[in-house]
């Protein structure tokens, strides 16, 4: 088929009606020249006839090419269905070509709004539109198909604004970007407090399509991860709670809230049960107070009404109970104090003693045995816990402070009459864990010669292959170093009746 731009050329009638002489052909037998055989005048008349028909007729008949009626509806494949500029064909064969650059013109145009609107679309398809807003989607398609039907009809205006409808409908899904991206968000929040975990998954699904590194996203896909251990918490609470046992569905709330700072119902429960569990405790400790007061317990009725005011500060039945247990006993209260504070002073449980004289002094400041017998027992009291002290860790005499004070206040406690048996064996013990704590212990560190070795408290070693240090009984931290490789430390004890191992100090990984 000939190209819509080409003129139809005419048949050569000279070419086509004039034999070729075949050199291989049988000659031709000899002719008379009287005149031409009957059948050359009619098959000339046929010759002449095919050449004016081929002439006159058939250029009129020669049809101009259409745009193909099989474009993909799809606005992604206009593009490729329109015809280019080079490939317009002539709507008439009269059309001026004022004409053609106008059509040309409205053309381009389409063309150029075709693309934006398939950049927006393609954008909107990466961030799932489909499952977001299939049917504004949908109708901003069925506009774009209606402009290529137009394109197709050569009608580009028309296809120009109806493309121009479709882009704005497909800009206004991408604005409205943000605002479902938050929807999701919210739906998510809502399903973490109902604990519906399917509504969540699907919801930061499509949120992580719609924005992947949208704000709020990470947090809650954490939340999301903990989900299932923030229900089974509060089963736990929500079967614990209707047996009494408050503070186990109180500790299961405070943990499932430790999950999730954020749940508001995890939140309000524990804020519930919290409240209903102090006022079980406080309900407990004024029937303690009762119980004891009954039975002449006034330490254990004061104490338990004590722990009631701490529940609930500024109880008024607090008070008035801790008033009734002052006003019910005095006397017989401050005697047994006195006895309690006497007895405890004698088995040298000064802590004992100093409550026995607090609580004394509690129901009357200026009570004298109270008052004496407290100066006397606090003194002993802070004595007796920094030495019981110095005995349960006997590694801090390692750090020559400590060790000091100890023998300061050993030369104190000698002045104390009567030392008492407890005291007597603290000071036996002291001096016998002193006397090892003074007495260094020969300690071999091995290197490298490559690290740079630190013993804290102790001193800068430098590079070495081998050293030799006397230290004193304790926990002591070596801290190596050398550049290109990852930083060591070793945390070793040296104990006096401990052998002598080597503690090897070496940078040997790699960075």
């Amino acid at each position: 088929m000939s190209s819509h731009n080409e003129q139809v050329q005419p048949t050569q009638f000279d070419l086509a009606a004039k034999p070729q002489a075949d050199d291989g052909a049988t000659p031709l037998p000899h002719r008379q020249e009287s005149g031409p055989p009957g059948w050359v005048i009619p098959a000339l008349g046929a010759l002449l006839l095919v050449g004016a028909i081929v002439v006159f007729w058939l250029p009129g008949r020669v049809a101009s090419p259409q745009l193909s009626t099989e474009t993909d509806a799809n606005p992604a494949n206009i593009e490729q269905a329109a015809p280019t500029s080079s490939q317009e064909p002539a709507a008439n064969d009269q059309a001026s070509p004022w004409s053609d650059a106008q059509m040309a013109k409205l053309r381009k145009e389409a063309q150029d709004i075709l693309g934006e609107l398939l950049d927006v679309q393609f954008r909107l398809q990466e961030r799932g539109v489909a499952r977001w807003a299939p049917e504004p989607f949908e109708q901003a398609t069925a506009q774009a198909q209606q402009g290529d039907a137009l394109y197709k009809e050569r009608e580009f205006e028309e296809a120009k604004i109806s493309y121009e409808k479709a882009l704005t409908q497909l800009l206004t899904l991408e604005a409205a970007i943000p605002e479902t991206f938050e929807t999701q968000l919210e739906l998510a929040r809502w399903a973490l407090e109902q604990s519906e975990a399917q509504t969540v998954a699907s919801s930061l699904e499509l949120a992580e399509l719609i924005e992947p590194s949208g704000p709020g996203l990470a947090e809650l896909r954490v939340r999301e991860s903990v989900l299932p251990e923030v229900q089974q918490l509060l089963s736990t609470a929500a079967e614990a709670e209707p047996s009494g046992d408050l503070a186990a569905a109180e500790q299961a709330l405070r943990e499932a809230l430790a999950k999730d700072p954020q749940h508001l119902l995890v939140a309000n429960e524990l804020a519930r049960v919290s409240a209903a569990h102090i006022q079980e405790q406080f309900n407990d400790a004024m029937s303690d107070g009762y119980l004891a007061l009954d039975e002449s317990r006034f330490d254990d009725a004061r104490a338990a009404f004590r722990r009631a005011d701490k529940l609930q500060p500024g109880s008024a039945e607090a008070a008035s109970a801790s008033q009734e247990v002052a006003s019910a006993q005095t006397s017989a209260r401050l005697a047994s104090l006195q006895r309690s504070g006497a007895d405890a002073e004698h088995k040298e449980a000064w802590q004992a003693a100093i409550t026995a004289y607090k609580a004394a002094l509690e129901i009357d400041a200026n009570i004298l045995f109270a008052r004496d017998g407290l100066a006397r027992s606090e003194p002993r009291a802070r004595l007796d816990k920094q030495f019981q002290a110095a005995i349960d860790e006997p590694n801090r005499l390692a750090d020559v402070a400590v060790a000091e004070l100890t023998e300061t206040l050993i030369q104190q406690a000698g002045t104390f009459q009567p030392k008492g048996p407890v005291l007597t064996e603290q000071l036996r013990k002291l001096e016998q864990l002193l006397a090892l704590a003074n007495k260094p212990v020969t300690v071999t560190l091995q290197s490298d010669l490559e690290t740079e070795v630190i013993v804290y408290k102790v001193a800068r070693l430098g590079r070495f292959e081998q050293r030799q240090l006397d230290l004193r009984p304790g926990i002591y931290t070596a801290v190596g170093t050398r550049n290109g490789y990852r930083d060591t430390r070793q945390t070793f004890e040296i104990r006096h009746n401990s052998p002598a191992v080597p503690i090897v100090i070496a940078c040997t990984e790699a960075i």
